[in-house]
């Protein structure tokens, strides 16, 4: 009979407290999925979250309403290296994504599982559509995920050495992983609580632990600096997103929505992972578990719709399962077999709707699953549309005018695409925009673009609110006829302004 510490372990897994050397065909699943996510990088154009991380990265601060300032970062050093480029933008999630998968390799090892188990734990890893789908847009979810399987990743192996020196890389991750996205400080306050409410507090609880939780604090200091210096808008700004996907209603969405953080196929991995780390007798694995359940819940009934929250946990207990379930795989010929094949199968049906593989005008049905490829078209159609409105406007119209966009991948888009086209810088009052001011604080022409309906509902009567006059002067489309967010709003000329463009600023500011 074997002790909780021999399960999962293969021929080649822990033998005397040592394990086996990483398979270095992890590094070949690592280098498949940034070769497709490089290829796939030019394919339609920016999306919405994109362009607006592009005017970010001109704005540089310590922090932003609704993200920290690393992601930015990376967006300007893709404008200085490449200039207004997609696959330049896009380099640095596909390389976290590499970088992610190579961790649930690593993950699988310091669980002590076989060499087959490292390779098996890289290729779950590298199939999950929340993985490929955020690492092929250039905001902070892909970042995110590595920044949590990284965290989980030496938690495993301060579980499995006893070693709590490592509660300082752990800190180190948590704030790293904070100033990239909040969520990472999140997962490392309910660890913190795990480890020292329950079991694990005996064997691992130690003066490094706290160490490390203040090297995570002292990382993000810019980011609480800036946030207390502008009224703590993170606090504004997730209320509004929990209130938009929160809520009972939204918690089936939640539910059925961590089916699709793997690859279908895989489910029964992360299943078993869960079962593995809690039966395995090590207090600090125990953690793991624990933090999962307690986000469950709490990402449930706050931010249900936001379904991805939890995706950076997802490869630690892939590799879990991988090591769990190694010995069922191989004890009966076929299972493993039937296993890749389901994988290769539900894979390639997940990557038509996470990735752009289809054809922009094949993308409409997907639309309503993920949005992603749907808000990566149209946008230089509307600069163009917003240029030929902007360019028909008499002259002291211009002279005393502003293009005031809705949300801010419009101004993101006008100030990126539009560069170099003759349209002035484009402002907003949506999320950081509006605290770069109003521009032309003296307009009395506003050129106001506004998303379909959908989006922006009775937005013509928002604007006679400030305007005594407001004319549509063209609608927007796509080429594709995808009824993306864009798709049926307007672009409207505004003059007669009730008050003077300065005062009314303060009233516009939105979080959403």
């Amino acid at each position: 009979m074997t002790d909780a510490t021999d399960v999962g372990r293969g021929a080649d897994g822990e033998v005397g407290g040592r394990i086996a050397p990483l398979d270095r065909r992890v590094f070949a699943v690592a280098g498949v999925v940034l070769a497709v996510l490089m290829a796939l990088s030019p394919r339609y154009g920016f999306h919405i979250d994109e362009l607006y991380f592009l005017d970010c990265a001109r704005h540089l601060q310590a922090s932003y309403v609704d993200q920290p300032a690393l992601a930015p970062l990376l967006a300007r050093v893709s404008l200085s290296l490449f200039g207004v480029s997609e696959a330049g933008l896009r380099l640095w999630p596909a390389l976290a994504a590499a970088g992610t998968v190579v961790v649930g390799g690593m993950t699988a090892r310091e669980l002590g599982g076989a060499r087959r188990t490292h390779l098996l734990a890289a290729i779950a890893t590298a199939t999950m559509p929340v993985l490929l789908g955020a690492a092929h847009i250039a905001n902070t979810t892909a970042y995110e995920v590595l920044a949590w399987a990284a965290i989980a990743l030496v938690v495993v192996r301060i579980g499995r050495t006893g070693d709590t020196r490592w509660w300082l890389a752990v800190g180190a991750l948590v704030g790293v992983g904070a100033e990239f996205n909040h969520l990472a400080a999140i997962f490392g306050a309910v660890l913190l609580a795990a480890t020292l409410l329950g079991p694990a507090r005996r064997t691992a609880a130690d003066r490094r632990l706290f160490v490390g939780a203040a090297t995570a604090v002292s990382l993000v200091l810019p980011d609480l600096w800036w946030q207390a210096r502008h009224g703590w808008a993170m606090f504004a700004m997730t209320r509004a997103l929990n209130g938009e996907n929160g809520g009972p209603g939204n918690i089936p969405t939640w539910i059925v929505g961590q089916l699709g953080m793997s690859c279908l196929a895989m489910t029964v991995l992360w299943v078993a992972g869960l079962r593995f780390l809690w039966r395995s007798g090590r207090p600090v694995w125990r953690c793991l578990v624990t933090a999962y359940a307690v986000l469950f819940v709490l990402f449930a009934v706050t931010t249900g719709a936001q379904v991805y929250y939890l995706g950076g946990l997802y490869v630690c207990l892939l590799a879990a399962g991988a090591v769990g379930l190694d010995g069922w795989l191989h004890s009966r010929q076929g299972r493993l077999r039937g296993l890749m094949v389901g994988t290769a199968v539900s894979a390639a049906l997940l990557a038509v709707i996470v990735l752009p593989v289809l054809p922009p005008s094949d993308v409409a049905w997907t639309y309503g699953i993920n949005t992603n490829s749907g808000e990566s078209l149209g946008w230089p159609q509307l600069v163009g549309t917003v240029r030929q409105v902007w360019t028909g406007l008499p002259p002291d119209q211009r002279a005393n005018g502003v293009i005031f966009a809705a949300d801010y991948g419009e101004a993101g888009a006008i100030n990126e695409l539009g560069r170099g086209t003759g349209l002035p810088t484009a402002v907003s009052a949506h999320n950081t925009d509006w605290w770069w001011g109003p521009g032309n604080p003296h307009a009395t022409t506003v050129v106001a673009v506004a998303p379909g309906p959908d989006h922006a509902p009775e937005y013509a009567t928002h604007l006679r609110q400030y305007f005594q006059h407001v004319r549509v002067a063209a609608t927007l489309s796509n080429p594709d006829g995808v009824h993306n967010a864009q798709w049926g709003g307007h672009v409207y000329v505004c003059t007669g302004p009730r008050r003077p463009w300065a005062e009314t600023w303060p009233e516009l500011r939105n979080y959403a």
